[in-house]
């Protein structure tokens, strides 16, 4: 199963403008220190945002919590850690997720990839 989404680095911004209190409802701490550190944070945190949105597709959830989500930084390879719903679904449907991630300028996206978990895999 595959999710794909997009998001626009300049209407999160907006948005975070808005409400500060936004960036812990919709990022965990280390995905917001992450980002942080990077020359383009906004296209960082759009991109995660993006990823998180693909997996919710992927798994064919309606509703979540973006927290469940979270976006894991491991050098040039992103991972995902699956928490509350979202990984009861993940674990209902005896899947693991990857995720890919890519930002330029004025859009972010991400792909999520739900495959079935190899056997003997721990959840």
């Amino acid at each position: 199963m595959i999710g794909i989404d997009l998001a626009d680095p300049r209407r999160l911004e907006d948005r975070l403008a808005r409400t500060p209190a936004l960036a812990a409802e919709l990022f965990h701490r280390g995905e917001r220190a992450y980002a942080d550190g990077q020359p383009q944070p906004m296209e960082c945190l759009a991109a995660r945002f993006a990823a998180k949105e693909a997996v919710i597709k992927a798994l064919a959830i309606d509703g979540f919590d973006p927290l469940d989500v979270e976006v894991l930084e491991g050098g040039e390879r992103c991972g995902v850690r699956l928490h509350g719903v979202v990984a009861e679904r993940a674990e209902e449907l005896g899947v693991v997720v990857s995720i890919s991630l890519t930002h330029l300028g004025t859009m972010a996206a991400a792909v999520a990839l739900a495959r079935p978990k190899p056997s003997g895999a721990a959840g």
